[in-house]
């Protein structure tokens, strides 16, 4: 297999392994991520005007998503301890039955998010 054909976290035997990233140079890094959520049009509005019986949707998943993504080290195995320099989670209604949730997060660091 050559080197760009390798999976980088297993070794020559098939080990899993953490990747020495500590020769590579910080650089600024952004990941972003998209979702679509799909739900009754009644549930989206409902979502959409913070009219949950437990409080306003948006609000608590867009705190659950930053606190997700703070813990990525302690919920992906083998992934890099990240000092996170900012945290977006924005909502968008797509249409009557559908919200798109876009998360964006940047750093500077010797490995990405």
């Amino acid at each position: 297999m050559s080197n760009d054909d390798s999976l980088t976290h297993f070794d020559e035997s098939g080990a899993a392994r953490m990747v020495d990233v500590g020769e590579k140079p910080v650089t600024r890094r952004t990941a972003i991520a998209e979702a679509t959520v799909r739900a009754a049009a009644a549930t989206i509005d409902t979502i959409l005007s913070g009219g949950g019986h437990k409080g306003d949707v948006l609000a608590v998943a867009r705190i659950a998503g930053i606190q997700a993504a703070k813990k990525t080290a302690d919920l992906i195995p083998l992934c890099h301890p990240l000092p996170l320099e900012s945290v977006t989670v924005d909502f968008e209604a797509t249409s009557e039955t559908s919200l798109r949730v876009r998360v964006q997060t940047d750093l500077q660091a010797r490995t990405g998010v």
